[in-house]
This record gives structure tokens, sequence and C-alpha cells, in this order.
């Protein structure tokens, strides 16, 4: 048998670095896709057949069918730390392995679920589109876009891991008082490490001026965000979600903000991705990203090669450094 034949047979499903993909290449037979097109459900699995192996983002789902309709299928590694996109049940019963890319996105996703909380807070895209229609110089200094402030606020963070813990390290810096609901509480020297106390949930959205939301998805937290809670919360809060769309219900979130029931809020990722639903679109107190929390050269690299890492692994009969658990 040639070297050629013997190399796996890997689906990169979107683009990567050219680089990182001719290192791929050295050691598998690649399907790559440099066009970065999104693949529906049909496509996606067609391309799966034949494949030992898929390195795969957010964006592709996979399903007990697809795993049932590629049958040399190995391992599939998962460019993200959510892992909703995948069956993990169905992956168990087709003992396929699944991993992800935790820890290397931790502190650019911190800083960038910080950078929307301010944004948001301060107003910041409404106001530059102001400036831009020619309304700088035509109200007075108490009738300009006026906003809320950061320091010396009540910062809320629900759902307490990595990146949780890292956006509570950076509140220290504007003197912010932060709370926080989790599944489980932190242990005490945690706790004083982050600067941040256990509350229950409904506490948490009564008293916080900002709400990070940092949870995983689960059936559970599904629409786990919705009417109920946005009116408890202040109407001079707002709310981030960096987290995953299906944790809020977002035609509730923008009946809220059209109602003027919170002050604003922040989104970098969509129940329906990559739309947007227009009830929010047509708003100005949202402050709208296309789920770019990671998004550095430094921290996308990092979690291709990551990705690419698990990957081999599993295909060489090791234990892939993030094997997921279903």
């Amino acid at each position: 048998m040639s070297q050629t034949a013997q190399k796996p047979k890997i689906l990169l499903a979107r683009s990567v670095f050219p680089d990182l993909l001719a290192e791929l290449e050295k050691v598998a037979i690649v399907q790559s896709n440099q066009d970065d097109h999104l693949w529906n459900a049909v496509d996606l699995k067609a391309a799966l057949a034949d494949k030992d192996a898929a390195i795969i983002t957010g964006s592709e789902r996979i399903d007990a069918d697809m795993l049932k309709a590629s049958p040399q299928l190995k391992i599939v590694s998962n460019i993200a730390v959510g892992y909703n996109n995948l069956d993990m049940p169905a992956f168990k019963a087709a003992n396929v392995m699944a991993t992800n890319t935790p820890d290397v996105l931790t502190d650019t996703t911190a800083d960038f679920g910080f950078t929307l909380m301010m944004a948001t807070a301060r107003r910041l895209t409404e106001s530059e589109h102001w400036l831009r229609a020619g309304h700088w110089g035509k109200f007075s200094i108490c009738d300009a876009p006026l906003s809320m402030d950061i320091h010396h606020s009540t910062l809320g963070i629900m759902g307490m891991g990595r990146i949780g813990q890292a956006i509570a390290k950076r509140a220290r810096g504007f003197n912010m008082k932060v709370t926080y609901f989790n599944r489980s509480r932190l242990s005490e020297d945690l706790e004083k490490e982050c600067g941040a106390t256990y509350v229950d949930r409904e506490t948490l959205l009564k008293q916080s001026d900002h709400i990070i939301l940092v949870m995983p998805y689960t059936p559970e937290n599904h629409h786990l965000f919705g009417e109920k809670e946005l009116n408890l919360m202040k109407p001079t809060a707002t709310l981030v979600n960096i987290a995953r769309g299906g944790i809020v219900d977002e035609l509730a979130l923008a009946k809220a903000l059209k109602e003027n029931k919170i002050f604003g809020a922040g989104l970098d990722v969509f129940e329906g991705e990559p739309k947007v639903i227009p009830e929010l679109l047509a708003l100005k107190n949202v402050v709208l990203a296309p789920h770019m929390a990671s998004a550095t050269e430094k921290t996308r690299r990092a979690m291709i090669q990551l990705a690419i890492k698990n990957c081999l692994a599993g295909l060489n009969g090791q234990t892939p450094p993030n094997l997921l658990k279903a």
C-alpha cells in the first residue's frame, strides 16, 4: 500500500490559515473548504460518508443520522468550547470521539465580553450612527445619547467557568461589585481570587446593573432567559450574551428592549445563526456582533491548532487532550 493510501481522510469543514492546512495535508488526505461556504445537512452528510475524521465549527451540526451514514468516522474535532452542535448520546452510541478547544480562548473571549458590556452600557454603536448622521452639535449636553456607568456598578455573571471567572477578574479594575450564579458554587479561595459573591438567580437578576451570560447551552437552558427573567431586571440594566443564542428568548428580549423594560443588550450569539431576527435588527438599544468573541488571529490560530492536535491524536489511537464525555 502506498504512503498516500495509508493517510486518513479528514473533512475540514471551514477555511483555516493556509499554513495550518498545508501542515495537515502532510499527514492526511484533506477535503478542505477554503471558500468557506456553509454546509447544509445533506451536503455535510455526503462529505462525511467516507471520512475517518472531521474538523468542524459550531456552524456544522452532526446528529445520529450523519454518524450512521459515516461508518469510517473515528473522531470529530470541534473548533469551539461549546458543543451543542454535536449529538453527544449519538456519538457515544456510534463509538465516535468528539473534542472541543477550551482554555486557549478564555482570555480573548473574556476581553470581548467586557467590551460588549461597555459598548452596550455606553451606547457606543448608537452614538456612532448618531454622529455619522450629522446629529453632533444639534443637541445640548443633556439631550445627547446618555448612557450607564460601568465603574462602581454591580456585575452579575451567570455561568462561572473559566470565562466567567476571567470576566470577574477584569471587573476589579472598574471597582465593580461582582455577583454570580452557577450550577455549583466555587470554592471559597476561588471566590476570593475572583472577587465574586455567590447569589441565587433571582437576586442576581434584581440587583445587577449589568448581566453577562456565560453558561453552556443545554436543553434545560433553552430560553432560560425570557420574559419572566427580563421583568426582574432593573430598567437601567444591560444584558450581554456571549454564551449561546438559544439561552435567550430573542423575541421576549426584543419586546423588552422596544418597551424599555431594560436599558440595552449586547449579543454575540443568536439562536438562528447566521440569521438574526428582524425584531432585533430594528432596535437601536442593542449591540450586535457576528459570534466573534474569540476572533483574534492569535486565538483563532491556537483553536485550530488544538483542534488538529485533538483530531490526529484520536486517529493515532491516543486519547485526545480534550475528549468530551457524553
